[in-house]
């Protein structure tokens, strides 16, 4: 009786570390949704997360500056390995739209347009997500802002954006990432800081987890 039960503790045992072990290797890839791996080539999408704006303030603690309601992003996936690890994605599209300014002379919002597509996306299993311009180029945002004395261009760079994902919503956020003024005239604030919160972050409608 005794051998018999030392056999069932040993059984038992061994199917809890077998059970115990299951859910690390069920991780698979860095970027999963509930139907598997994210393959390469698919493309991510994104628009804001409900209730919030993107916003691109003339510094990182104000409220002085533009306010978007909506926005988006589409990325197509170029690389996603075993977790852990790095995926790589291009960012191919990235828009803003309803948006609105509260700086002194300015009339309202023409267009935000993101200059220099496609930027390369990196998300690490620990949810850091940063992205980069090609080599020799820069992340570029040009505002187009109506005035009293007509419409001006504003255009803002950045070396790179650095964001974090989480899997509580599946979504990507960006905080208080600052822009540099190029060029514009003396109505275009000096620096732009930008924040969005991007949720859910989806693959054909199933939501990104980040392994």
């Amino acid at each position: 009786m005794r051998s018999r039960s030392l056999l069932a503790l040993a059984g038992t045992v061994a199917a809890l570390s077998l059970t115990a072990v299951t859910p690390a290797s069920a991780a698979g890839a860095v970027l999963t949704t509930a139907n598997g791996d994210v393959a390469v080539g698919d493309v991510l999408n994104a628009s804001l997360a409900s209730g919030t704006a993107a916003t691109l303030y003339s510094s990182a603690t104000g409220t002085s500056g533009v306010s978007c309601a909506a926005s988006g992003f589409s990325a197509t996936v170029t690389d996603n390995p075993a977790a852990p690890g790095t995926a790589t994605e291009s960012l191919t599209a990235h828009t803003f739209g309803s948006c609105t300014a509260n700086v002194v002379g300015v009339l309202g919002v023409t267009s935000i347009t993101v200059n220099n597509l496609s930027y390369t996306t990196s998300v690490a299993s620990d949810g850091t997500v940063t992205v980069t311009p090609p080599s020799g180029s820069t992340i570029q945002t040009t505002v187009v802002l109506r005035t009293l004395l007509g419409s001006i261009n504003c255009v803002y760079q950045a070396p790179s954006l650095t964001g974090s994902a989480s899997n509580a919503d599946n979504s990507i956020t960006f905080t208080s990432q600052q822009f540099t003024k190029s060029s514009g005239s003396s109505l275009c604030f000096a620096n732009g800081f930008f924040t969005a919160k991007y949720a859910p972050v989806t693959d054909a409608g199933a939501a990104v987890t980040v392994n």
